[in-house]
């Protein structure tokens, strides 16, 4: 058994459904509890029924205040809720999947700061963390595509951005969008300009470039499959694509998951794996960035569980040895 004991709240969710896959394969980590209120006392496998066989342990009401790692995965807005109505031990370290912390305005909260999670960002200052604020799954996506032009100061203008993602990425909830018979054979955009995560990508990009001053415009799109999310970034660039391409390769010489591809990707080379791909393409001087992730993995859980490894001095990459679904 691991020594990093786990607490998971929210647990019957997409992403607590990955935490658990995850954590339960995980060397050094053993779940203590899962709690839902919804679901107290019925087995985790009746609602993640992929887990029949796996895992024995029920669902909870109950915390253990003395846990190693919390993870919150509850809906935006509900972390502040459940810290401000729970007490856990000053040892206890927490990831929070939600949006609550992530920007500067938020990040302190009763007297914890939280540390913006994307490791190819924040790498040194995760690793000291005790509180860490998970990035979304777009929010991912698109920082990997265009951090490095930011960090070598090279975004001049405008920033345009089409990316879609699958219908896991509206939760387990139903809505008139994620009815089936009105998902399949479909394809709508929703938040045009206006989507929660670009506050985040917008701080991260002005985190590295300070005199960035032009616009990031985001079109997201909801697409007809389970998991995933295909991003194309374009915005002007004065070199040519082999200079773009020695500076992304610079930039993620040490990152263990995001990788530059030189050939054109599609997004089931990264389907259940915690792995962000990026492709560069020029063309009368726009810079085309594609990135891609498993929104379920590098765009939640799967990070979540690579910046636990890094705060508790784990490789990088315990627990995240995947395979993609390819075929």
């Amino acid at each position: 058994m691991g020594n990093i004991k786990v607490g998971i709240i929210g647990g019957a969710g997409y992403t607590a459904g990955e935490l658990i896959r995850l954590l339960i394969n995980h060397p050094e980590a053993e779940i203590d509890f899962v709690f839902s209120t919804s679901n107290a006392g019925n087995k985790i496998s009746k609602v993640h029924q992929d887990l029949v066989g796996s895992l024995e342990l029920k669902f909870t009401d109950t915390v253990n205040p003395n846990i190693d790692v919390l993870f919150l995965c509850l809906g935006h807005g509900n972390s502040v809720k459940f810290l401000s109505a729970n007490t856990f031990s000053d040892a206890t370290k927490i990831i929070d999947l939600g949006n609550d912390f992530r920007l500067e305005a938020d990040k302190i909260f009763e007297g914890k700061t939280f540390v913006y999670g994307l490791p190819e960002l924040n790498k040194a200052a995760i690793t000291k963390a005790k509180y860490i604020a998970n990035p979304g799954c777009f929010a991912t996506a698109i920082q990997l595509g265009v951090l490095p032009l930011a960090d070598a100061g090279l975004i001049k203008r405008d920033v345009h951005i089409n990316a879609v993602t699958g219908a896991t990425g509206a939760g387990t909830s139903l809505s008139a969008t994620t009815h089936y018979t009105w998902r399949d054979n479909n394809f709508s955009y929703y938040k045009p300009f206006t989507h929660q995560h670009l506050g985040e990508i917008n701080q991260s990009v002005n985190q590295l470039q300070s005199d960035f001053s032009s616009e990031i415009i985001f079109m997201p799109n909801r697409g007809n499959f389970s998991r995933g999310i295909f991003a194309t970034i374009y915005t002007d660039f004065e070199g040519d694509v082999e200079d773009a391409k020695a500076i992304y390769k610079s930039f993620y010489k040490d990152a263990k998951f995001t990788f530059v591809s030189h050939e054109f990707l599609h997004m089931k080379q990264v389907v259940n794996t915690n792995k962000c791909l990026v492709h560069l393409h020029k063309h009368n001087g726009k810079l085309l960035i594609t990135s891609t992730i498993d929104n379920l993995l590098k765009g939640a859980s799967g990070q979540a569980v690579q910046n636990m490894n890094l705060m508790f001095g784990l490789e990088e990459t315990t627990g995240l040895g995947l395979k993609g679904t390819y075929f």
